[in-house]
């Protein structure tokens, strides 16, 4: 087994002008927020996503379902928190992570940040390990339409 191990996430979320926009663990404001069963945090969700794929552990779905009501609406951060404590558990920590989210409006750049030093406390994680980018779509298909938000990341962990 090798010490490195590399995970990816991606998640789609759409979006209403009946919810508030949480991501990052931050509340953005805008005039949509994303669906979802939880906050619809898409960045934490892709995170979840990349640190469980590299430690082999499936995805969010399989350990939070969207079937079970104990989810409905919970802050995503509690599931990154017990993600976290789930690769802790089975011998790896983060090395870094990179992520981009995709979203036509508002700028994230301003917001970057405050969701850095959000995560890095729930993640217990040196603010350095995280990479947030924003980009657009150049106005093409959902997100270029704002009905939409997409997310990618890749997690590098090692074994301690």
């Amino acid at each position: 087994m090798t010490p490195f191990r590399i995970g990816f996430g991606y998640d789609v979320h759409q979006l209403s002008e009946t919810h508030e926009f949480w991501l990052g663990g931050i509340r953005v404001p805008h005039t949509k927020g994303a669906v979802g069963h939880s906050d619809a945090d898409v960045l934490i969700h892709v995170i979840c996503d990349a640190l469980l794929g590299a430690a082999n552990m499936r995805n969010i779905g399989y350990h939070f379902s969207d079937k079970d009501p104990k989810y409905k609406g919970i802050d995503s951060k509690v599931l990154l928190k017990e993600v976290m404590g789930m690769i802790r558990g089975a011998g790896y920590e983060l090395g870094n992570l990179d992520s981009t989210v995709c979203l036509q409006i508002p700028k994230l750049n301003p917001h970057i940040p405050a969701m850095k030093t959000c995560l890095a406390a729930v993640m217990q994680v040196e603010e350095d390990a995280l990479s947030i980018k924003a980009t657009t779509s150049e106005h093409l298909g959902f997100v270029g339409r704002e009905e939409g938000i997409a997310a990618y990341c890749t997690a590098l962990i090692y074994k301690i």
